[in-house]
């Protein structure tokens, strides 16, 4: 295993990190509560035994499960060879106390006195606000200070903008976990976010390298480009190596189903150095990204212009969900991001064809027609047309 500096804590991590968002399920369904918890276990501790010294879950993965499945894992002397992160689940913390009543039901799941890195959790601009009225950053420092705690960050699903100001926002954050790979370059943290938060000191925690699998098992034209490269390799260590590829990342995570991945990622993981991709390979991930955009049915740039929407619906974040799973051939997980991370008066069906987006919108895209065929798909899991 190779490791890598953890932003300016002075600790090592391991390339690899095991996110425990997509452990084996015995009906084979994402996020079920139905873990098959020997496979699991005997996972984690494979790559704990091969060097990884990371895991990651969270408070809602599996339904609550992951929390207690990592907390078995670590048993026998495991606990003592990793760092464990989790998260607060922001959204529902309705008081300050909140804040507590949650951190100590997650140190019983895991079976601790301490999580190293505890995280606020899919942060976004309303979320940020919230901690910030509710006090919770003085909540997490009390924490800290009383041992429940090792060090605070946060994830991220929002605009750049609100990434910066979340990380300036704070002084005593350690880590930041951000979605990363070579399709979201210019989407949410991005690059840019990537480099300016390594530039503060911050360790930066890289999470769906893989796009949740899809970066895996992309569509036949994509497979054929890199099936034609030399060195041959899968679509799968390509995207672990170009992120591995910046020195600003401290460690990827991938949520790994199966045995075969763990080994495969731990592979790919040995192999990892900074900087080891020429011009030839940047090429071909550029010629792959191409083919992926080229087939983006909905020309949506992000750029915003049509929000706010009067009554409230994310007009670019409902095109991205929908363009997502167009181009790599997964409606799920946009179904699922759908219904988990939008409110449902910021979904697609909450559209009331009133036209004020059109007049904004400097792509000329006939947003009151997509509306209904973006809900279609996402929530009411009809086929794309």
């Amino acid at each position: 295993m190779r490791f890598r500096p953890f932003g300016k804590l002075g600790w090592k991590v391991s390339a690899l990190g095991f996110g425990c968002m997509r452990l084996p399920t015995f009906d084979g369904a994402p996020q079920s509560e139905k873990v098959d918890k020997e496979t699991a276990l005997g996972m984690i501790r494979m790559a704990v035994d091969r060097g990884v010294n990371y895991i990651d879950t969270a408070y809602p993965y599996h339904n609550g499960v992951s929390e207690a499945v990592v907390g078995e894992a670590l048993k026998d002397g495991y606990r003592a060879k990793v760092r464990l992160a989790t998260k607060s689940p922001v959204w529902l913390l309705r008081r300050a106390d909140d804040f507590d009543v949650y951190l100590d039901e997650q140190l019983k799941r895991l079976q601790t006195d301490q999580i190293d890195f505890y995280l606020f959790h899919a942060l976004n601009k309303p979320r940020w606000d919230a901690i910030l009225a509710l006090g919770l950053l003085a909540r997490a420092e009390a924490a800290i200070k009383d041992g429940r705690i090792g060090h605070l960050g946060f994830s991220f699903h929002d605009k750049r903008d609100v990434f910066q100001e979340i990380v300036d926002g704070y002084d005593g954050w350690t880590l930041c976990q951000v979605q990363y790979n070579y399709m979201d370059t210019d989407n949410q943290a991005g690059t840019a976010g990537v480099r300016y938060a390594a530039s503060k000191g911050l360790a930066v925690v890289a999470m769906e390298p893989l796009l949740g699998g899809r970066l895996a098992n992309p569509p036949g034209p994509v497979r054929e480009i890199f099936d034609g490269f030399e060195p041959k390799r899968s679509p799968a260590d390509w995207a672990l190596r170009w992120v591995w590829d910046q020195p600003e990342v401290s460690t990827v995570l991938s949520g790994m189903t199966a045995p075969g991945q763990v080994e495969a990622n731990l592979r790919s993981a040995e192999a990892s150095v900074v900087h080891a991709l020429g011009v030839e390979e940047f090429s071909l991930i550029d010629r792959v990204r191409r083919v992926y955009l080229e087939k983006t049915p909905i020309a949506c740039t992000n750029c915003g212009y049509c929000l706010p929407c009067p009554k409230g619906v994310n007009i670019p974040r409902n095109f991205s969900l929908y363009n997502d799973g167009y181009i790599h051939e997964d409606p799920g997980t946009g179904r699922l991001l759908y219904a988990r991370f939008l409110a449902e008066n910021e979904r697609a069906g909450a559209c009331e064809q009133c036209g004020a987006c059109e007049e904004k919108c400097p792509q000329d895209i006939p947003i009151r027609e997509w509306m209904p065929r973006v809900h279609a798909v996402l929530g009411e899991e009809k086929s794309y047309p």
